[in-house]
């Protein structure tokens, strides 16, 4: 028998102006294509020669000619011959004619193979069957005219449905079906919505990802083209309109769409919303004020990450009720092709359907090249081609190189470059050429740093500097894939140092779904608006983790949504489809604060062995322990028990101890052992036995006790504990470790976080009597002394020697980016670092540091 695992975690170019693919991607029926750019309506001897050179050999050779919209062929080649082709004069790029599959939107079957191990036999995802799992959808509206929303051969709708279908502006009680079972919008005074209709795309995209039927023929245009499906295909959809397009989305809205999709009866709740990063303050969050009672009736509810990546501890909709989403890439790249002079090939990233001949023609320059005599502008400017700032005839008819360190949108700069008379736009952006932004008919491409200092040494080395950029197209199998994307939000959990978000990532990069057809704005000119677009963000991301909650919900119709939470969570995957462990876009391996458990695994979360159940008064304890009174959690929650209490102390170790699917603990202190308890449900065979195999990072010991769990008919129930132990040699900051329950059967993996600070953390403003301010030491930084009631010395571990001492600490607060502060109460908040004092006279070199983030009162006039 096959073992299975349920894993639990803890944190602690080619020369010439061509383009040739072969290799491992050789043409398997040995047909390859030849492109020899565009049609300009009259024959081309090149062509015309090359073919019928080939003829000559062999009359069969030939399938296709292409003379009309351009020019090309498709033969039966060796890969010699291809390759000796490849370098005739004319010839763009040669590539192998790939066999197609029915495709979904890809980023299904892509996780599905990522389970499977990238067989080569995997077939396409199929959702496994079950119906009547109802998601509701708290988005932008739906366009129910999509195909994705179809009613052909679904059932009655489920009798438990309650809601309503709303009319209103364009939509009516017919534009419901059996598949879009429900729809509802919340007008506001100062802003109508007027009807569920979606004229964003967001919502409609969102719905058709997580529960879209099977669409063949799916693409946006002539990209990625394949069979559109959701991940619950059989799920019915119901929406909730809370989002306005250019006016976001209303909090009160957010909190009457919750109040209706309780009662109306869903068992999934999708929200691609997120509010700014910062700290979590539950009572004023809609999103968790609404998720909370949700989760209280048995609804999952499923949230975005946010998209303020690669920053840390910026993650949000943290609540500990609420399935929180990260973003990855799949193994589709959208890519199109920089020709320069002297054969040079660069890839770059982006959505454009470029019109710009194929061959490099086109005069390049470099923004700062280009400035304009203007005084107005700085040479900052002109790198970053701002508008307004680089000179009408340096631009006319070139393609410029442009920086993107600014606040203004591509599209934007090439409007301004368009109307000074430019060709095209390459744009210098990491986070661009990583995750496609749509630029339309405007030949706009984005380079990474490296390929753009490329691209500048070229146009100051050469005389007469060339290019051209060609339209996109999609690279399928892209390795390595997954990898984080920029956009999306890390931990730790800012203010919640015990609590690790996200709790899993999903495809978000670069996704095919449905869109409103009526949208022109994502239209080319002179063609009709596509049916289907491609986006990314945690937006994306989210849907997928709800058509996955959805499955399991339809095949576990009982299990509680901490149950469902658990099921994807400790079967998450951590390697990528080059097997190695999945990364960032730097390319370093990604920790929990990136991936949460890991990216979710399609077929594991169905058979997950064990479940850590989450009982609703550990919600309230979580709330007491971070600070909540007694009096406002007997309002928030409607079973508390009635000797139930709150000491009024924050208690983050008891944060450690809810029986989340995840291990985090902080303030490890040299020898100290922390004790963790976690009790886990057999959902698997009656009779099973789990051994624990534990991952220590290096420095801390890590025990589970018991190590093994032994399950059977009548037990169905164990709990363990896990004993963690810093070593004196341990290295201070965040550590990462994980534990597996291993069977015959199943592996079921906990996953943890460490954080080895010193001794001092987990002091707070409030435990400060006196505060000073020191002269400025540093540029931009300045002192601030802080004399505690709990005495003017902590103890500490001096770094030289390995010995306890006592210490004076200074708190250097270095002001945070987003720095946010109260003009009303004075309060600032600061990312601080602490120093120790040698006699309380002169700030020492640094032994050692920690991050914590503490509130200042401080006089306003500072």
């Amino acid at each position: 028998m096959a073992m299975r695992n349920t894993f639990f975690f803890f944190c602690f170019n080619l020369l010439l102006n061509i383009s040739l693919v072969l290799g491992e991607n050789k043409a398997s029926n040995g047909v390859y294509i030849v492109y020899m750019g565009a049609s300009n309506g009259g024959l081309r001897t090149d062509h015309a020669q090359l073919m019928s050179s080939l003829i000559e050999r062999n009359e069969d050779v030939l399938l296709h000619s292409y003379t009309k919209g351009f020019y090309g062929f498709a033969a039966h080649l060796s890969e010699d011959d291809a390759r000796s082709i490849a370098q005739r004069p004319g010839v763009v790029s040669v590539f192998p004619d790939r066999i197609l599959q029915l495709q979904t939107t890809r980023s299904w079957d892509f996780q599905s193979a990522l389970a499977t191990g990238f067989s080569p036999s995997s077939p396409p995802y199929s959702s496994p069957t079950g119906s009547d799992t109802i998601i509701g959808f708290l988005d932008s509206g739906i366009w129910p005219e999509a195909q994705s929303f179809n009613d052909d051969d679904v059932g009655p709708v489920p009798l438990r449905w309650s809601g309503t279908c709303m009319e209103g502006r364009d939509f009516s009680s017919s534009n419901c079906n059996r598949k879009l079972i429900g729809a509802r919008y919340y007008d506001d005074p100062q802003l109508s919505f007027g009807t569920p209709r979606d004229d964003l795309g967001h919502g409609t995209h969102v719905a058709s990802t997580a529960a879209g039927r099977q669409v063949s023929n799916s693409a946006y245009y002539d990209l990625a083209n394949g069979t559109a499906q959701g991940g619950s295909p059989a799920s019915r959809i119901a929406m909730y309109r809370v989002c306005l397009s250019g006016h976001g989305c209303l909090g009160s809205a957010i909190l009457k769409a919750f109040d209706d999709a309780i009662s109306d009866g869903v068992d999934i709740l999708s929200l691609s919303i997120a509010s700014n990063p910062g700290e979590a303050v539950f009572t004023n969050d809609p999103i968790a004020i609404g998720a909370f009672h949700a989760v209280e009736k048995g609804i999952t509810v499923v949230c975005a990450a946010g998209n303020s990546g690669p920053s840390p501890a910026t993650v949000v909709n943290v609540a500990p009720w609420i399935l929180t989403v990260a973003a990855t890439t799949i193994d589709r790249d959208v890519e199109a092709d920089i020709f320069l002079g002297g054969n040079i090939v660069i890839k770059g990233g982006g959505i454009n359907f470029s019109d710009l001949y194929e061959l490099p023609v086109y005069p390049l320059t470099d923004g700062n090249s280009s400035k304009s005599e203007s005084n107005k502008h700085t040479e900052d400017d002109a790198r970053n081609c701002a508008p307004g700032s680089l000179d009408d005839k340096q631009v006319k008819g070139k393609i410029i190189l442009c920086e993107n360190n600014d606040n203004y949108a591509p599209k934007v700069k090439f409007g301004a470059l368009k109307n000074q008379g430019a060709m095209g736009m390459i744009l210098i952006d990491n986070r661009q050429r990583r995750d496609p932004v749509y630029y339309g008919a405007s030949p706009i491409i984005a380079v990474t740093e490296e390929d753009g200092a490329e691209i500048l040494s070229y146009i100051m080395t050469n005389s007469d500097p060339v290019a051209t950029i060609l339209p996109s197209l999609v690279i399928w199998n892209y390795e390595p894939a997954p990898v984080v994307a920029q956009f999306s939000s890390r931990g730790p959990t800012f203010g919640i140092p015990n609590l690790l978000k996200p709790d899993v990532a999903a495809p978000g990069v670069a996704i095919l779904a449905a869109w409103p057809s009526n949208d022109a704005s994502v239209a080319l000119p002179g063609r009709e608006p596509p049916v289907y677009n491609i986006i990314s963000g945690t937006s994306m991301a989210c849907p997928h983790v709800s058509g996955l909650a959805a499955v399991i919900k339809s095949q576990y119709p009982t299990w509680s949504p901490s149950a469902i939470r658990s099921a994807i969570m400790t079967t998450a995957i951590q390697t990528n489809n080059v097997h190695g462990p999945i990364t960032t876009e730097t390319g370093s391996n990604a920790t929990p604060y990136e991936i949460g458990a890991g990216v979710i695994n399609l077929q594991g979360s169905l058979q997950p062995g064990l479940v850590y159940e989450i009982e609703s008064n550990e919600y309230i304890q979580f709330l007491c322990s971070i600070g909540y009174d007694t009096a406002m959690i007997r309002v928030i929650a409607t079973a508390v028990p009635s000797e139930f209490s709150c000491s009024g102390n924050l208690d983050f170790d008891s944060v450690s101890s809810m029986n989340y699917p995840s291990i985090v603990v902080s303030s490890l202190r040299g020898n100290e052992i922390k004790r963790v308890t976690r009790t886990v449900t057999n959902v698997g065979e009656d009779e099973s036995a789990y051994t624990a195999i534990v991952e220590a990072p290096a420095g801390v010991d890590v025990e589970v006790v018991p190590n093994v769990l032994i399950f059977t008919k009548d037990v169905k129930k164990l709990t363990f504990q896990v004993l963690i132990t810093k070593q004196i040699s341990a290295v201070e900051g965040d550590l990462f470790g994980s534990i597996t329950w291993s069977s015959e059967k199943y592996k079921v993996y906990l996953k943890g976080n460490f954080r080895v600070t010193l001794n001092i953390l987990g002091l707070r403003s409030t435990d400060f009597s006196d505060i000073s301010y020191g002269d400025d030491v540093e540029e931009g930084k300045r002192t601030i002394c802080l004399r505690s009631d709990l005495g003017s010395e902590f103890s500490g571990r001096r770094a030289d020697s390995g010995k306890e001492g006592s210490h004076n600490f200074v708190l250097k607060a270095i002001p945070r980016v987003d720095n946010q502060q109260d003009a009303k109460s004075g309060v600032q908040k600061f990312r601080v670092k602490l120093l120790a004092e040698s006699g309380g006279q002169s700030t020492m070199d640094v032994l050692f540091q920690m991050n914590v983030f503490i509130v200042v009162q401080h006089p306003q006039s500072d």
